[in-house]
């Protein structure tokens, strides 16, 4: 059972918690998958003009498909919780002594006495309602989700998407050349890359130098390769 305290503040502490989340998963695909597409196509097409054009369409089909992505998980949290909370009122009702024992075993794992386990689990199996919050906490470990999370979410990664994306696309806006947009994006994505690279790591506690090399070969790689196959089949075009 789990015995962790949850502080006043963990509330606004897990919003912020998940808006970083979604920022990272809409930030790090928007800048990888619109770069290795606009390298790859650099690699058939000398005109930037068609790189833009497929460009854009990407960003929007992606910005939406991971809205929606993010929306239906932040669905299946909700749904998961209604479905969790259902039951532990069952449970409440139906198995009362077994939820006394769960709830005296929380109280004995964070070292209260014999008699203020008894005390404690008497005073809040008082009101269903409070039980059951605390059964969901502790026991299960589930907050109540915030009901707007879904959209939120949706919203949240759909933009940073896009604004992920438009930075390795921005140089084929002003270069009419498409060899010479890539040189420009190439460099200007790497950058970003590896500053995005280096906060997201900072932020969940690895090595922040480390982190940003990691982000950034990936991207590099994933360019590359991009870039190779649309050579490589170019002749068949």
């Amino acid at each position: 059972m789990d015995t962790h305290l949850h502080h006043p503040h963990e509330e606004r502490h897990l919003e912020s918690t998940d808006f970083l989340r979604d920022i990272v998963i809409g930030m790090s695909d928007g800048l990888t998958v619109p770069f290795a597409l606009a390298a790859g196509l650099s690699g058939a097409v000398t005109d930037s003009g068609i790189i833009v054009i497929a460009g854009i369409a990407e960003i929007c089909a992606g910005s939406i498909a991971m809205g929606l992505g993010g929306y239906l998980s932040g669905k299946t949290e909700e749904d998961h919780y209604k479905s969790e909370i259902q039951r532990e009122y069952e449970e409440v009702e139906n198995l009362r002594e077994v939820e006394i024992k769960e709830t005296k075993e929380f109280f004995a794992n964070i070292g209260l006495s014999e008699r203020l386990q008894q005390e404690a689990t008497e005073e809040i199996s008082k009101d269903k309602d409070r039980w059951v919050d605390f059964m969901m906490k502790y026991e299960l470990g589930l907050e109540k989700p915030d009901p707007k999370r879904a959209s939120k979410s949706a919203l949240n990664i759909g933009l940073s998407y896009v604004v992920g994306g438009i930075i390795p696309l921005s140089p084929y806006f002003f270069i009419k050349s498409s060899a010479e947009a890539l040189q420009v994006s190439v460099i200007a994505t790497l950058i970003c890359l590896f500053v995005f690279g280096y906060i997201k790591s900072k932020m969940t506690g690895i090595n922040p130098w480390l982190g940003a090399m990691r982000v950034t070969l990936i991207g590099a790689m994933a360019a590359a390769a991009a870039f190779g196959v649309a050579k490589l089949f170019e002749g068949y075009a």
